[in-house]
């Protein structure tokens, strides 16, 4: 925990999924809960600002680590990326750990359009023990708690992407009426590449754990076990499937909790200190990201791989969109690197065309052409593009209006394997290939 990102997320991450798990629903908070989750919203700002530049320290330090250990007999230069979500809802309002169910099927269409491989949990377990081979950057699909809307809103999209995903239960919320899973529903999902993992009994909050604890050694050891232990048995009884995993309930990890956790028979336990899986990564502090409804950056981290001597970066899923169409389309793949910009304009009502500019990265403002009878801004890219992926911003002011409109900005991804084909190269200028465009 020596870096920003684990002090951040072992500080308010347990917060935000304390309070978001359903058994904080219907109950008053304590005052000091309700001082620590004021606190939170307060930081999760800075939490999300921080995470980009954490996250570029965390991959600079595993792939350092990948080239060390690389010679290593026991290294085996796989990388898997392990997505950890929790409630969906195709109507409600986005939050940290409330996923709109659209944009959940964008994040699986980017991780096909990615060529990611989305592995088992026992595919994923068969690795780490060395028993079995994987595709190098591929994805372990987590989702805690156990709300309904797994089965309503989630299930129905992993089901037709055919792609296997966790559940970490924490029990008492099983057959809990109103938003909690059943257990047909479980029992069905198993039916269709659903793996189960324990998310403890009651999900407890950090405030409860630091209170069990402060009751001295014994006590605290007796608690873990009823916590860890007694979910592990009863998930095991209920749904006929040996229970080897844990997700630690809001990623708060003590050091008591390890060796109760050999003890009682885990094999491998998840937090949310985002990082890539290797092979040889400790299996009871295992790095996961929690992908937030509020913030696509997170996904976008989770979904890149840098090269290395063996496979070709991967550039993260963007998932994005803007409220008047443009090309390439948001996170789609430009074919060249010399691609046309285009944006039509022809909804915006009263718009002034000579108020209209288009801003692109590493080139600033740019001499974009506006067709008035299309009422259509573009710009050929004349200089080849060296980014991977490349920034556009679009802003114009109404007529008989002083300020500005918020700026239309979309990101775009360039195709590398194009980058440095040589001048005489077919100049491809069409927008990316419509099996990228479910990017957007």
């Amino acid at each position: 925990m020596k870096n920003l990102l684990v002090i951040l997320f072992v500080t308010l991450l347990p917060w935000i999924s304390a309070h978001a798990h359903p058994g904080a629903h219907g109950k008053s908070l304590s005052p000091e809960e309700k001082q620590a989750h004021a606190e939170l919203l307060k930081e999760t700002t800075y939490l999300i600002a921080t995470h980009e530049q954490a996250e570029a320290k965390t991959t600079e330090k595993t792939q350092d680590t990948e080239k060390t250990v690389v010679t290593k007999p026991e290294s085996d230069g796989i990388r898997v990326s392990v997505l950890g979500y929790h409630d969906f809802s195709s109507t409600k309002k986005a939050t940290e750990m409330r996923m709109p169910t659209k944009k959940f099927r964008q994040q699986m269409q980017a991780i096909k359009d990615l060529g990611l491989k989305v592995i088992s949990l026992d595919d994923f377990m068969a690795w780490k023990r060395g028993e079995k081979k994987i595709a190098d950057k591929s994805i372990l699909i987590t989702i805690d708690d156990g709300w309904k809307a797994v089965y309503t809103e989630a299930y129905p999209i992993l089901k037709e992407f055919g792609y296997p995903f966790t559940l970490f239960l924490y029990t008492n919320y099983i057959d809990g009426g109103g938003s909690a899973l059943t257990t047909p529903m479980i029992k069905e999902m198993q039916k269709n590449g659903c793996s189960l993992g324990s998310h403890s009994i009651s999900h407890p909050y950090p405030v409860k754990i630091k209170a069990e604890r402060a009751k001295g050694t014994k006590s605290f050891t007796k608690y873990l076990h009823h916590e860890m232990g007694k979910s592990k048995k009863s998930l095991e009884q209920q749904f006929k499937q040996k229970i080897t995993t844990y997700a630690y309930p809001g990623g708060y990890v003590t050091d008591e909790m390890l060796p109760v956790a050999k003890e009682i028979g885990y094999q491998c336990l998840f937090t949310v200190l985002p990082a890539k899986v290797i092979n040889t990564a400790e299996n009871l502090t295992l790095p996961r990201y929690v992908i937030l409804g509020t913030h696509d950056k997170i996904f976008s981290y989770a979904t890149s791989f840098k090269a290395t001597s063996t496979s070709e970066a991967t550039q993260g899923g963007v998932i994005q969109s803007t409220p008047h169409p443009v090309t390439p389309k948001p996170g789609a793949l430009a074919i060249n690197r010399l691609p046309m910009i285009t944006a039509d304009l022809s909804k915006v009502e009263n718009i002034d065309p000579e108020s209209i500019t288009m801003r692109v990265a590493g080139f600033g403002k740019v001499p974009a052409n506006f067709d008035s009878d299309k009422q259509t801004i573009s710009w050929k890219i004349n200089r080849r593009l060296r980014s991977r992926t490349c920034e556009v911003s679009v802003q114009w002011r109404l007529l008989e209006e002083k300020k500005y409109q918020k700026p239309m900005t979309w990101v775009f991804r360039v195709n590398r394997k194009a980058s440095y084909q040589p001048q005489s190269a077919p100049n491809h200028s069409q927008p990316a290939a419509p099996t990228t465009s479910s990017l957007h």
